[in-house]
């Protein structure tokens, strides 16, 4: 242990381990070195049983790295501690207790893609049209209703007033048959299942509940409705439960975090301790101070102070740029002078509010030879290479995925074309059996043939394989399937650049089934296959190259550089122009400028364009709120115009016209704010009916019916008065 090495505050964190313990970790506070001092203490000071400790976190990247620290701690007991991902955590249960829920053991995780090429298939059978039903938000639509606990009959009973919602049901019921079908789950059927799990086999989570004494979940604030929901049904036993995270940095809302989780802790639990940790070891002064003036506008959130002992360090750069040429422009050339002073440019972080904002830093970058990375882009496991081995492989694993055998079935090309494929997936329907198992009886499918011979030798392929995944370890198994297939070869005899990288992306997969059997105590391929589908591009880990990186600022939480540039800090880019006129959805844009300016360790520039094209449209956008929420003194301004040309001059006096037609806009928009009692009910015409709970100034706090708490500002919005 390194208690010795902790400040009071994460000291009392650590050695506070009974009832329910909140602990709010600011930014670069060391709440880490705190969870994981907190498991060693229980082993070595209070006796626990490593199998007794539970941790969760968010990413396979925080997992591994509170696994290698807790190692170094405590040595060879740190493997008998569960700490994993939600996902990775509820898989492990499931595997367990598959039977419980009528699945095998083996079950397929299917991923994004995968979870739309099932739902497309669905929306076929159903004879939707796709351009009336968008794919990707009947995605979105069910995998809300599984974070919400929403059944298939549950939702089909919400939905039968609405005409699109009752298609969606409809998809939904399909859907999850399909899934049961090729005895498969998507991502949020991890967690659903696993708490349907709980609720209808009463004696499975009392097994659980008896082994996990002391529960420890991180980034508390990222938690949906599902993962609450899990964590208070595995800890009601022993009601040893320490959650860790900072309401402030709270971001997610948009795929169902609720920051309700953190604020409401208290009334969730009895007798919570509250412990802050402060004190910041990551940035200077200047900028811990600024991320400060900017948070301190938000109204929901807990009390706190973010301080370091730190140097002051330089003021945070404000740059005006006339376009998003020299935006860019700028950003480049102060990179390729901080690294003549002694950066390397992986000291360089470019955040911002969206990817497609990317482009122009790009180009400059290339410009100026400033070599990059792009996180967020296509993950390695999503390339098509890596989706078709992995493809294969996943029907070695588990014979009922249809999804899989489709992929793969004429890839390299075999002859298999759609017609012959569509006959078997309605014969597989139709007998209520998979496609892999209807092959035995190609010759009732389909005529005599090319075709017939090509399915009959591909299910012979798949057969020998199956036999070698039960006595090979997953790397041999890999060089099996890449030879059986022919899909090396295939790529090779193509001789393209795009081939040549296809083939380079293999090989980095048998490099990551090494790494895997090297690293994982289950070698299994089940398990291989399971860590692949849960990965995420985050995860993936680049130690050997020197780049300056560019991500969106959701990408960059957890991270730190010692340099850090915000760009495009405009209204209606950041924060977005879909949350300016709602409260709710405005501090959650300003809690991302708080971990965006919390990520720069030793310099941090903010920059605007004072006209932006983009997607298609010439904009003269305001500069961000944010900028004029920073405390003047933390600043400096930078006016020099690295890229000034006729279109550029040009742009500045349609910005100029637009200023001052905003002026005159706003001055007839602004009006005295109304004067409401608290308790009064009134009525939104967004929001609906609610109550005044909280008044500051001219700006209500209101629980609406439906849409919960909102803040409203009645100098802009007007409210109606019932009573």
């Amino acid at each position: 242990m390194e208690l010795d090495k902790l400040n009071e505050k994460q000291k009392q964190a650590v050695i506070t381990t009974d009832g329910a313990l909140l602990i709010l970790a600011g930014a670069g506070s060391g709440k880490t070195r705190v969870i994981t001092n907190k498991i060693a203490y229980l082993i070595e000071e209070k006796n626990v049983n490593p199998y007794n400790i539970l941790a969760i976190t968010f990413t396979n990247k925080a997992a591994k790295e509170m696994q290698s620290r807790v190692e170094d701690l405590i040595g060879i007991d740190s493997k008998r501690v569960w700490i994993s991902t939600f996902h990775a955590f509820c898989t492990r249960i499931l595997r367990y207790e598959a039977s419980h829920i009528l699945y095998e053991n083996n079950f397929t995780i299917y991923d994004t893609q995968d979870k739309q090429v099932l739902i497309k298939n669905c929306m076929d059978i159903l004879g939707y049209d796709k351009e009336t039903l968008n794919i990707a938000s009947v995605a979105s639509e069910i995998s809300r209703a599984k974070d919400s606990m929403v059944s298939v009959d549950d939702y089909e009973a919400e939905a039968t007033s609405d005409y699109r919602n009752s298609k969606i049901a409809r998809v939904y019921r399909l859907y999850q048959e399909e899934l049961k079908k090729n005895n498969a789950m998507d991502f949020d059927d991890l967690i659903y299942n696993c708490i349907r799990l709980f609720k209808l086999h009463k004696e499975v989570l009392g097994k659980y509940q008896d082994k996990f004494e002391y529960i420890m979940v991180d980034e508390y604030q990222d938690t949906n409705y599902s993962q609450y929901l899990l964590i208070k049904m595995i800890s009601q036993k022993h009601k040893n439960i320490c959650v860790v995270g900072d309401d402030d940095q709270s971001i997610y809302g948009w795929r169902g975090a609720d920051i309700r989780n953190i604020l409401e802790f208290e009334k969730d639990f009895e007798n919570v301790i509250q412990i802050k940790l402060e004190q910041n070891y990551r940035s200077t002064s200047n900028i811990i101070n600024a991320a400060g003036t900017v948070i301190k506008n938000n109204e929901g959130r807990k009390d706190k102070k973010i301080w370091t002992s730190s140097d002051n360090g330089d003021k945070i750069t404000i740059y005006e740029a006339t376009s998003e040429n020299d935006e860019s422009l700028y950003v480049a050339q102060n990179i390729r002078k901080l690294t003549e002073q002694g950066y390397k440019y992986s000291d360089f972080a470019v955040l911002y509010r969206a990817n497609a904002l990317s482009r122009k830093y790009e180009e400059a970058f290339m410009k100026y030879k400033i070599p990059y990375k792009i996180f967020g882009g296509l993950k390695f496991y999503d390339r098509m290479e890596i989706k078709d081995i992995l493809a294969y492989l996943r029907l070695i694993d588990n014979k009922n995925d249809d999804v899989s055998l489709k992929r793969i079935i004429n890839v390299p090309k075999r002859g298999i074309g759609a017609k012959t494929v569509e006959k078997l997936e309605q014969y597989a329907r139709e007998h209520s059996i998979s496609m892999l198992d209807s092959i035995e009886n190609i010759s009732q499918i389909i005529g005599a043939g090319k075709a017939q011979e090509s399915i009959k030798k591909f299910a012979v392929m798949i057969g020998a394989l199956k036999a070698f995944a039960k006595i090979l370890p997953v790397s041999e198994l890999l060089e099996k399937v890449i030879s059986s297939t022919n899909y090396e070869n295939s790529l090779i005899e193509e001789k393209t650049p795009e081939s040549q990288s296809r083939l380079e992306n293999i090989n980095e997969l048998k490099s990551v089934i090494q790494e895997f059997e090297r690293t994982s105590e289950d070698k299994s391929l089940s398990d291989f296959l399971q860590n692949a589908t849960l990965s995420t591009d985050m995860d993936e880990d680049d130690k050997k190259s020197n780049y300056a990186t560019l991500m969106t600022i959701h990408s960059a939480k957890g991270l730190e550089f010692p340099v850090v540039f915000i760009v495009a800090a405009e209204e209606n880019i950041f924060p977005s122009s879909r949350s300016v006129l709602d409260e709710s959805k405005l501090e959650e844009e300003r809690r991302l400028c708080y971990v965006a300016i919390t990520r720069a360790k030793e310099k941090l520039f903010i920059t605007r364009a004072k006209s932006r094209l983009l997607y298609g449209k010439t904009n003269c956008n305001l500069s961000s709120r944010f900028i004029s929420e920073i405390d003047k003194d933390l600043v400096i301004n930078e006016k020099k115009e690295y890229y000034v040309d006729e279109e550029s001059k040009q742009a500045y006096s349609l910005h100029q016209k637009y200023i001052e037609k905003y002026k005159i806009m706003n001055e007839h928009k602004k009006d005295e704010p109304q004067d409401i009692k608290m308790g009064t009910k009134v009525s939104h015409k967004t929001f609906g009916k609610g109550m005044i709970v909280g008044k500051t100034g001219g700006k209500y706090s209101i629980v609406f019916d439906k849409v919960g708490v909102k803040t409203i500002d009645t100098s802009v919005v007007k409210l109606e008065i019932l009573s």
